[in-house]
């Protein structure tokens, strides 16, 4: 059996135990099928693969997030606009887009798909899918927890038909579920009424959004069949959606099981074999162990992690906030010196903003609780929401933030200040810099504003974050100097052209986060094999930093290279640095 085979047998076995055979026959047929059939897209300068089959990312990596109706106009379909947005606006600055659930939906503003394979006829069709993946390295997400209840597998379940019938999972209200990870604090399970009478069905994120039955090896073979189809239309990453809840057992917490980092291993193998370059992305909103975990590098020492290419730096975006609006870099310093060294098989998705709120769960171990509180409590002030969840005590916990990211720059603890947009390139400067790929979702791009009558229409508090540009009126605001938007979105488009330039920003150099005072936050890229090297500093504070008040750690990395500014900013002539400035420099062996 060839190593393929023996991989794909040896996960089948651990999820279908004897019906890992037949499971694998019908698996082969699914990836027989895409090979005679699979016309690949034309690679891109973002999609080389190295010798090994192993995916290639650069420097150049730097990806866009926008729902496919970001950016609407009259004259247009709405992936038609945010393709013409791209090419006109950032062109090259970026290499890849995630447009969001693109397909039929009926709530959460698409994760909660009636059809997989088809696109929503309100946003384009495919045609329009496949020009943005001639144009860019396109995501996709692969909503496999859950579907909507309108979706034909759901109306099957309620007449008893086939396929459908077995696709959902069924729970006596009596069971005890209170040891059931909750990312919600709605009812886990729902009542339906079927023609076999009222069932309660299992429902991790909404009413509408039924969660899969995966121990039914017909719901994976349909995902593996919509996962090659995904490829087939150019999809170059896959995001697993809401992957941590995929598989459930009575009795136990119902996240991490280790039957769902088989799926993900699964996945991953397929990828790999039928169409190489593909990067599989896991969307975790957890803590931080517990993210990283999908890395899969427990098994290193077996050879190459074998899970997902990339996960969320989900951590991330929460302790930028504390950082910005406290005034003090040790507790992210802390944690970026704790990041395990990634093998060049792996990196990390960077972000502040999403489509989604501003994950609190990643904080975990992180950040006391009362600093966390007080977080909260500040973003209250700035127009956010906090959205909860439930504990198995029956209590509720804060579970994320709802609020643009440029209204959470809006001050510090002391209240709103001058300083929003600083602060806010300084935050994208950060993500930039560290070790990974970048993503910038479009509403930071844009410097959005709190969309408070968006909530009020919807009554869901993420609406705040998913506002709707129509194109002539964001042209206007992009083209007038006097406008925030203007100038948030030339500011990030010229960091964006520097950093896509500077090899020390390839995702497998090296990083290091120096000690320094609270003041300043100090990151060294490098070195290279040439010898070179990329030192950035920030001022975390709404105060003038002298550079006299870097650091011994600081102090001895600059007076051990020649450094030269890669921003415009003449660096060496500097004596102190402004309230959240950022230095790039960067220095030859």
């Amino acid at each position: 059996m060839p190593p393929f085979e023996q991989t794909v047998h040896r996960y089948l076995s651990h999820l279908y135990g004897p019906r890992a055979s037949e499971v694998q026959r019908r698996l082969g047929q699914h990836i027989a099928h895409f090979r005679t059939t699979l016309q690949a897209p034309a690679a891109t300068e973002n999609s080389a693969t190295e010798s090994d089959n192993a995916p290639m990312w650069s420097e150049k990596d730097q990806w866009v997030i926008s729902y496919g109706d970001s950016i609407v106009a009259d004259d247009a379909p709405p992936l038609a606009v945010l393709n013409a947005f791209l090419m006109h606006y950032l062109g090259e600055r970026i290499s890849g887009v995630h447009v969001l659930p693109f397909f039929p939906w009926s709530s959460d503003d698409g994760f909660s798909v009636i059809h997989y394979r088809e696109v929503n006829p309100e946003l384009g069709d495919w045609e329009h899918i496949r020009e943005l993946a001639n144009h860019y390295d396109l995501m996709a997400d692969l909503v496999l927890n859950h579907v909507s209840r309108e979706s034909l597998w759901f109306v099957d379940y309620l007449t008893g038909s086939l396929p459908g019938r077995d696709y959902f999972i069924e729970v006596d209200p009596e069971t005890d579920v209170s040891q059931v990870t909750r990312p919600r604090s709605s009812p886990l399970l729902v009542p339906i009424s079927t023609r076999r009478g009222t069932r309660h069905v299992w429902a991790t994120f909404s009413e509408d959004q039924i969660d899969l039955n995966f121990e039914n090896p017909d719901v994976l073979l349909e995902f593996v069949g919509i996962l090659l189809f995904y490829l087939q239309q150019g999809m170059r990453i896959i995001r697993l959606d809401a992957v941590a809840f995929l598989w459930k057992r009575l009795g136990t917490s119902c996240i991490h099981l280790p039957e769902t980092h088989t799926v993900v291993r699964l996945l991953r193998a397929i990828v790999d074999e039928v169409s190489p370059g593909t990067l599989i992305i896991t969307e975790t909103n957890v803590p931080h162990a517990e993210n990283i975990s999908y890395f899969g590098l427990e098994r290193i020492a077996k050879g190459p992690p074998d899970e997902a290419h990339m996960v969320y730096q989900f951590a991330l975006p929460p302790l930028l906030l504390h950082t910005l609006t406290r005034g003090e870099a040790t507790t992210l310093q802390t944690w970026l010196s704790s990041l395990p060294v990634l093998p060049k098989h792996c990196t990390y998705l960077n972000f502040t903003a999403s489509h989604d709120g501003i994950g609190v769960r990643p904080l975990e171990g992180l950040l006391p609780d009362h600093e966390r509180d007080v977080l909260l409590e500040l973003m209250h002030r700035f127009g956010g929401f906090v959205s909860m969840r439930s504990n198995p005590d029956g209590s509720d916990t804060p579970y994320e933030i709802n609020i643009t990211w440029f209204e959470a720059m809006r001050g510090t603890r002391k209240g709103p200040d001058p300083w929003q947009i600083a602060r806010f390139l300084c935050s994208q400067a950060i993500m930039l810099t560290l070790q990974g790929i970048p993503a910038l979702y479009i509403h930071t791009l844009t410097g959005t504003l709190n969309d408070v009558e968006g909530v009020e229409r919807s009554g869901r508090l993420r609406s705040i974050n998913r506002r709707r540009w129509q194109r002539d009126e964001l042209a206007l605001l992009l083209e007038s100097p006097s406008t925030p938007t203007h100038d948030v979105f030339h500011a990030l488009s010229r960091l964006l052209d520097l950093r896509r330039t500077e090899p020390c920003f390839h995702p497998n150099a090296p990083q290091h986060a120096l000690p320094t005072p609270p003041e300043l936050l100090a990151i060294e890229r490098g070195p290279l094999s040439n010898g070179r090297r990329l030192l950035a500093l920030f001022n975390v504070t709404d105060t003038l930093l002298p550079l006299s008040n870097v650091g011994d750690a600081v102090e001895q990395v600059l007076s051990q290279h020649d450094w030269h500014a890669l921003a415009p900013q003449n660096a060496e002539q500097e004596t102190a640095l402004p309230p959240y400035a950022v230095r790039w420099m960067v220095a030859e062996a």
